[in-house]
Order: structure tokens, then sequence, then C-alpha cells
């Protein structure tokens, strides 16, 4: 068998991970290894050469994204379908098994998917039946805590909060958003792993059927697992199912949302013995960029020992330049940018990283103003634009008339007369027998509603009959665009001639395009299409990834740089306090993910890497005197170049020797070559001086931490 066109552009420890027998096997991928290449040609080689079903295989991703770009590889290398192959994220394969085994679960037929802005809006409603203050009870709190819970695999039954009021009532409001959810037929993201698990748990005979069926469970991104995440991978692998992991410990930098990097080592624990195999070989980055990165991570304590090379070019030094304030750094940056495109390279390969999303603004502001195209990564995708979300919440009420959510969302959206006071006493009404609003609504007046509410609800729930009744036994698209015509929605956008509102009645439009383009998968033909459409409606837009990209500087959080790459980045802001952030400086475990944070940023670069960092930045009202991030001293000084454009300061320069060294004083009374101390840096001699009035700077060089730019007003400089 010729299997030369699944090995030949492979390296030998990628070879290796394709092709090994062992029961457990775990790659420590490094940045730019090339782990997709090895995933699916695994997945190829098992299907190829080892014979194995495609329905034998599960292969779990992180985002639909990486699951897409799997499928395409495979049916290239395989030249056949991929249909029949579980391939997807964790949420998108648990979504799968229940609405395949809704009844094992405990789950009606046509259970909707609650997206975050729905799920938010019913925690609203829980907490203002248990008439809480909001401000002590936060509905983006309350949420943030059930869903935590979720993924820790807990119920509210579960919770013991004895002696604890908060928890207490947390614990109370938990169980009230899972009985809202019952009553209305509805799932949350963190519900789908949960109920998935459970139904392990619950279904012995269900679970070994699965844990035969797939014999190879292969898992990206492991570092960034969850705790229920790896329960649920441990529960479906059975005692003959070869296990293959690709993760790496130093870009593990979602701690704060649940992940957890220990589950690498548990894993290399609980399946002993693991053949572990690394991926050092990097086909991104310059070979500088690289080493000034293993230098960084190298500070890092627990770790799987790598060390990430190249063999293509060296590369430039480290650019790494210290700015007078955030203006100046922002103007050096895109002074840097506008260079590149002139010498022939396109915007959108040229990317500004920061920690905090408050700091693109001086980026933004300076790019708008010199008319160069930007986006800032994480903008709306379709399915999260709010008028697409009031279409797909009329569709879920057609599907399904005890979606709660759904009700509430669009009962007077367009207006109809339904006031919050009438939505005040549905609530408590449908609380007090326990219905979905839908069904306490038929009988309004009976239970104390006014005529004229009485009516208007009649008539909502009219209109939602009679397009249901329309949308009987049509395709897809066509129920889409009678309930879009008929719901009110387009005519609303449309009496409205701005722009924007004009927009919104293109998107619109646009859903039942989608609906048109939408194909469920083989297992789900045979389910209602509609609930499948509104299903992976939710999923796409609970998935935070941003569309194709135009021809645009990007720019973006560390966070969200993670799997992307660029020819050129700007590393921002790299100051203590910042970057590291403060919460993090105390706390150890915090440290070693802000130094993979960065780690993470600076192999995104493929040619070349700039570093800055401002000496003052105004933060939360205040100007502040900073200090450059520990991040900048731990990376090798061989690998970094340092520099800085005097063209660009507005007020003359000052410097030794020069026609200028007899100026006036500074307003601090400083010279020149005059000997100072500083309470924190020591004892220096001031060797040049920049500006004047508060925004005049001086650069001492100090005996013990060498070289630093201060700005007068703030550094107290003591003479000597």
């Amino acid at each position: 068998m010729d299997i030369s066109h699944l090995l030949d552009d492979l390296n030998p420890p990628q070879r290796e991970a394709v092709t090994s027998t062992s029961p457990a096997i775990m790659v420590i991928a490094g940045a730019g290894s090339g782990k997709t290449r090895v995933l699916t040609h695994r997945v190829s080689w098992l299907i190829e050469v080892e014979r194995l079903s495609p329905y034998s295989i599960l292969a779990v991703t992180f985002t639909n994204k990486a699951a897409a770009e799997m499928r395409g590889r495979i049916e290239t290398q395989l030249n056949m379908s991929t249909r029949g192959l579980w391939v997807g994220t964790f949420h998108s394969i648990a979504h799968r098994l229940l609405r395949m085994h809704w009844r094992e679960a405990g789950l009606p037929q046509q259970f909707q998917i609650l997206d975050s802005d729905d799920q938010k809006r019913l925690v609203k409603r829980v907490i203002r039946e248990r008439e809480l203050d909001p401000a002590h009870y936060p509905p983006p709190q309350v949420q943030w805590w059930i869903n935590n819970r979720k993924d820790e695999g807990l119920r509210a039954a579960n919770i013991d909060a004895e002696g604890d009021h908060y928890l207490s009532t947390m614990v109370q409001l938990y169980h009230d958003y899972e009985a809202a959810c019952e009553r209305g037929g509805m799932v949350d993201f963190a519900e789908l792993l949960l109920r998935s698990n459970e139904l392990w748990l619950n279904q012995p005979v269900l679970l070994k059927q699965y844990q035969e069926r797939f014999a190879h469970i292969l898992v990206d991104e492991f570092q960034d697992t969850n705790a229920l995440q790896y329960a649920w991978i441990r529960n479906l692998s059975g005692k003959d199912t070869q296990m293959f992991i690709v993760g790496d410990d130093d870009q593990a930098i979602y701690g704060w949302r649940g992940a957890l990097v220990e589950n690498i080592t548990r894993y290399e624990q609980e399946l002993a013995p693991v053949e572990v195999i690394k991926l050092e070989q990097n086909y991104r980055s310059t070979q500088t960029i690289l080493s000034a990165a293993n230098g960084l991570i190298e500070h890092n304590q627990e770790r799987h020992g790598k060390n990430l090379w190249s063999d293509g070019e060296e590369g430039e030094p480290i650019t790494l330049y210290a700015a007078f304030n955030e203006q100046e750094e922002a103007r050096y940056v895109i002074d840097q940018i506008e260079a590149s495109i002139a010498d022939g390279a396109d915007r959108d390969q040229s990317a500004i990283l920061y920690r905090s999303n408050s700091q693109s603004r001086a980026f933004e502001e300076l790019l708008m103003q010199r008319n160069i195209p930007y986006r800032v990564y994480g903008g709306l995708r379709f399915f999260e634009r709010a008028e697409v979300r009031d279409g797909l919440a009329y569709l879920r009420l057609v599907a399904n008339r005890n979606d709660d959510a759904a009700f509430e969302r669009v009962v007077n959206h367009p207006p109809r007369g339904i006031g919050n006071r009438t939505l005040e006493l549905l609530r408590a009404e449908a609380r007090r027998v326990n219905q979905s609003l839908w069904t306490t609504a038929q009988n309004g007046s009976a239970w104390g509603l006014s005529g004229r509410a009485a009516g208007a609800l009649q008539k909502f729930s009219e209109l939602i009959e009679e397009i249901a009744r329309e949308c009987a036994d049509t395709s897809l698209a066509d129920s889409i665009e009678t309930t879009i015509n008929r719901c009110g929605l387009l005519e609303h956008y449309a009496g409205q001639r701005s722009e924007k509102e004009q927009a919104r009645v293109e998107n619109l439009e646009e859903l039942v395009n989608a609906g048109s383009l939408y194909q469920p998968d083989d297992e789900e033909s045979e389910l209602d299409p509609l609930s499948t459409f509104l299903s992976h409606a939710a999923l796409e837009a609970g998935e935070n990834q941003g569309d194709a990209w135009e021809k645009c500087v990007q720019l973006m959080t560390l966070h969200s740089a993670k799997g992307l790459e660029f020819d050129q980045v700007f590393l921002t802001g790299m100051e203590e306090g910042l970057f590291p952030h403060s919460r993090s400086i105390e706390e150890p475990g915090r440290l070693e993910e802000e130094r993979r944070l960065c780690y993470v940023g600076m192999t995104r670069a493929r040619q070349t890497l700039c570093i800055t960092h401002a000496e003052a930045r105004r933060l939360h009202g205040d100007t502040r005197i900073t200090s450059p991030s520990r991040f900048i001293r731990e990376i090798p000084a061989d690998h970094l170049r340092e520099v800085r454009i005097r063209g660009q300061v507005e007020a003359p320069v000052y410097r030794p020797g020069s026609s200028l060294s007899s100026a006036q004083p500074t307003a601090n009374g400083l010279r020149l070559g005059q000997l100072v101390a500083h309470a924190k840096f020591g004892e220096g001699v001031i060797m040049d001086i920049e500006g004047d009035g508060s925004r005049q700077r001086v650069q001492v060089e100090f005996s013990e931490v060498g070289s630093k730019w201060l700005m007068t007003d703030y550094a107290n400089l003591q003479p000597q």
C-alpha cells in the first residue's frame, strides 16, 4: 500500500505521533509545530492504513472552525466524504447525543438551546420573581455562577449552602432557573455537556454502546479542558479505547474561565503508561523569535520542558520601544505599520496585541485619523446580531410555544401594547400555576388581566399560531421566510430610513438564505429541520470566533490572538501592573498564566516582533508612572534591540556636549550630568532631557538598574 501521501510531509516526531500504536498517547505540540496536520493525518492513517470505520472515531475540538478545517483536510487526503466521522466541539457533539437520546436524557424531543443573551433574560426573570435586588445579585454574576457550577458537574441539589445566606440564595436562584428551563424545554450551553455527562452516568448500557463504538478518541487543545469536559471524555473512554490527546501546557491561558492545565498531568497519571511525543520544530516564526519565547517561558516551573526551533531564517532582533505615554506608543506603532504598507506589505498582516480591551482606544483614534482601515477582533457575528436573534426567537416560538425566553424577547417587539406591568403579572401567574408564559397567557382575563392586556396577548398568540399553520409542511427556507415576513420585524425596520435599520432588514433577509443553505448531519436528518437549524444557529452564535478578515490592520487582546499568526506583531503595554496584570502578580499560578499569555503573543509573529511599553500611562483617570514588565527582563537580552525615535518628540532635545547643554534648568532644577537619587532605583546621573512642563522627562543612568526614562513631575528625583 502506498502511504507516502500520509507520511512524506511529516517530520520524524509528527510521523511517530501519526503511526503510534500505544493505547494512550500525549502529543505536546509547541506553537506553530503543525498539530492540526498531525491530528488530520492521524485520523486518515486510522481509516486508510488500519482500516478502521469512520464511525469508530471521535475527534473533539474547541471551535467549529477547527472542526471544519479537520474535516476538509481529511476529505482531501482520503478523497472521500467524512459525514460518518464524529468531528466537532464538545458542545456540538453533546448536542448531537442529546438530540439522538432525548428520552434517556429526560428532555422533550424538540428542546431548544438558550444562547447567552436569552439565558441572561431568564436569569433576570428568576431574580425578579424572588424579589431580590439586582444590585446585590447582578444577573451577569448569577449567570456566571450557575454556568461555573455546571462546568464543575454540580446541580443545585448537590450544593451544600447551610449557614451561608448568600450561597443559599444563589442555590435558590439556580434551582428556580433549572425549573424554568425544565418547564420550557430549554438547555443552555453548559447544560449540554452536563446533561450529556449525566447520560453516561445514568445510562450504563448506552455508555457501554458508545465505548464500544468509539475505539479511538482524539482531543485537541487538551490544556483548555475544564473539569466537566475531562470527566465527559474519561467516562466515554472504555478500557479498550485508544486515547490520543494534543495540547501545550505553555499555551494554557484560559484558567479564568475554568480550564485546568493540570488535566494534562492528570491524564498522564490516570492512563499510565502514556507515550509522550513532543513537537518542537516550528514552521511559523524566525529562530530569533523562538529563542526569545523559549527564554521567557523557561521561567515557568510547572511545565513539560520543550525547546522550539526552526530550520528557517535567523530573523531580525526583537524591537523594544520605550514610549513617553500611550499616545506616543500608538504613534510609533502606527508609523511602523504605515512604513511596512508603503513597502508593499498587506495591512491584515500587521497585528496590534494588548492585554486589556481598553488599550485599543489610542490605536483606534490614530488609525482613524490616518484613514487606515482596521478591525477590532471580536465584532458581532451574523447570528449574534440583535435583529437576527429577534427573528430566531420568533422561529423558536413557532417550534416550541413553551420557550419562555423567546416569548419574552418578542412578545412586544415590534411594540404591541404589551407593557412591563402586563409581563410582570403574567410571570407571577405562570410561576404560581407552574406553567409556561405561553400557556398562562391563553386565559389572561380569567386570572386578573385587564381586557385590553388580555386582548393584546391573545392577538400575539393568534399571530404565532397563524405563522405555525402557514409553516406546516413547508421547507425550512419557506418557514423562515414566512415567519420573518409575518412577524412584523421587516416592516418595523423598513419604515426607518437610516443605514443602520436598512442593514437590519438585509440581515433578516439573509437569515432566509442561511436556512436555504443549511444541511443537517446524517443522524439529524430524521429530526425536525427547524429545530436542528435553531440549534445550529445557537451553537454558531456561542462560538467566539471572528469572520474572515478583510485587508485591515488587526487589533485584538492577547487571549483573542491564540490560534492566529501575522507577519508583523506589536506586543504593546508591556508594563508591570498592566502585563502582567496587577491581580496576578501576587499569585504564582496566575503569574505563570500571564507569562504563558505573553509567550502566546510572541509566537503569533512570523517575521518581525516589536515590544512596546510606556513610561507613563493614563489608567482609571490618573496618569501613572510605570515600569517595564518583568517579562521584558526575562527575554534574553541578545535577542532584543532597543530603539528610540527622536524626530517624533515635539519639544527640543537636550544632549550633553551640544549647544543646548547650558539651556535653562528644568522645573525641578535638574541639569544634564547631575547626580540624583530615586526612591526605588537608587543613585544615577542625568544623561538626557526631553520636553517641558508636564511632558518633561529625563534619562537617568542608574548604577544598579541601568538606564531609565522618567517624568520629572512624578519621579521625585533628589539632587545629590
